[in-house]
């Protein structure tokens, strides 16, 4: 626990890293949904893809969570987690600075948006659990609902306003042109990063010859996460969330562009409508927590919005068009009330040393629930049809609320260790431990 972490005050607005780390990730967010417009319609439009390899193409841009989503956890524990940020930035940037120069030069390939997205993926690993790390250390543990409350809030925003702004982008420009602001956003992000002054002291050494084994670190994390029923349920209900959207997301572009003949602006905004979902519902969730009770928000929002997904598949022309935007809207702000609540749940039942483990194993749960969801998605929309999978995820949508409101987190009103020592971590009731591997 970085010291003072007590002294620290409640809001943190009144923060200048947190300020700092904000108006970065606000940058860094605008890139990557302005490129998850551009990319697939690049892959459509420009290489004509079919619905196999723009699932491939999903797939890959979230296979590293699975490669390496555990072991850099680890990894992100040893290291100084501001310059990881600024690290993966620069990385991100570069990466999508090659694609409208291959474009222009003419000699952009299908093999060229594989390898960006895997490699822009490894990327965001880092960032990802680098990012939820350090925000304990900058605002405190007091803080960390409404620090939570307001990433979630700003990548909701980031939806609405990057996904709308590559929509608009793809129809005055062009797809491969509009990666420029991509690459732009993220090494503008990587500049902002480095008026952070907190969250990058080095971590502390093991004893001489105490130092544990990648392995024994990972294992370590897997049963923090694992072992407990509340952060178990959490995250299984948030990887079939992934799963189901996934599965809805990856066809969208085929559905949109291929099938209905729609404009890509007409996409983004069908996207832009869940960015709109998520930020009502991230944030309404602290004031309607504050009332029902955390644990009851989390069950209760799960029953009533989750079968909203249903409504999903539904999309055509014309009036089913807005039918099944009003159900990606509703199932969007239920995704942004567990973002905010459940985040913030995981975060104060998990130590500081265990941090970056605990992220980093969430986000390789649900990434990898994206990965195996674009996966298949492309395999249905190949072999079956396009609106199979589209059902297929409006299902697992809809049931995804049950681990949550059947476990313990449905009965929980407050976080746990409210009113204790800022940066404590209660004990936390376990299952029977699971052997390390």
């Amino acid at each position: 626990m970085e010291p003072g972490v007590q002294n620290r005050p409640a809001s943190p607005w009144r923060i200048g890293d947190f300020r700092v780390l904000f108006s970065a990730t606000a940058l860094s967010q605008l890139g990557t949904n302005i490129g998850y417009v551009a990319i697939p319609i690049v892959a459509v439009t420009a290489l004509d893809a079919r619905p196999g390899q723009v699932g491939a193409l999903a797939t890959l841009s979230m296979a590293a969570f699975l490669l390496i989503g555990l072991p850099a956890g680890a990894w992100v524990d040893r290291m100084r987690h501001r310059r990881v940020l600024i690290a993966a930035d620069l990385v991100r940037g570069s990466l999508y600075a090659t694609v409208p120069l291959a474009w222009w030069l003419e000699c952009l390939t299908l093999g060229q948006l594989y390898a960006v997205v895997l490699l822009n993926g490894c990327a965001t690993v880092f960032f990802d659990v680098g990012s939820q790390s350090v925000l304990p250390q900058l605002v405190g543990r007091d803080g960390l609902v409404r620090a939570n409350a307001a990433m979630v809030t700003l990548m909701a925003a980031g939806n609405v306003a990057g996904r709308g702004a590559g929509g608009g982008l793809l129809a005055l420009l062009t797809a491969p042109v509009a990666l420029v602001c991509t690459a732009v956003s993220y090494l503008a992000s990587a500049a902002r990063l480095t008026a952070v002054r907190g969250g990058d002291a080095p971590p502390k050494p093991a004893p001489r010859g105490a130092r544990p084994r990648l392995g024994a670190q990972i294992a370590e994390g897997l049963r923090h996460v694992l072992g407990n029923k509340e952060l178990r349920a959490l995250a299984l209900t948030a990887s079939l969330g992934n799963l189901g959207s996934q599965i809805v997301n990856t066809m969208l572009p085929v559905l949109f562009v291929g099938e209905l003949g729609l404009a890509p602006a007409a996409l983004g905004l069908f996207w832009a409508v869940g960015g709109v979902g998520l930020l009502l519902g991230a944030r309404c969730a602290r004031a309607v927590a504050a009332r029902v009770g955390y644990g009851r928000t989390l069950g209760l929002a799960g029953l009533c919005l989750a079968p909203a997904g249903l409504l999903v598949p539904l999309v055509d022309r014309g009036p089913w068009l807005y039918v099944a935007g009003a159900g990606w809207l509703l199932a969007l702000f239920k995704t942004g009330m567990d973002n905010v609540l459940g985040v913030s749940l995981r975060q104060r039942m998990t130590s500081d040393a265990l941090l970056g483990r605990m992220n980093a194993t969430f986000r390789f749960l649900l990434s990898g629930a994206l990965a195996v969801g674009a996966a298949v998605s492309g395999l249905i929309g190949e072999v079956a049809s396009v609106r199979g999978a589209l059902w297929t995820g409006g299902v697992i949508m809809a049931v995804a609320f049950l681990p949550v409101f059947l476990s313990p987190v449905r009965t929980r009103r407050e976080l746990p260790g409210q009113g204790e020592t800022a940066g404590t971590t209660p004990p936390v009731k376990r299952d029977q431990p699971i052997p390390e591997p």
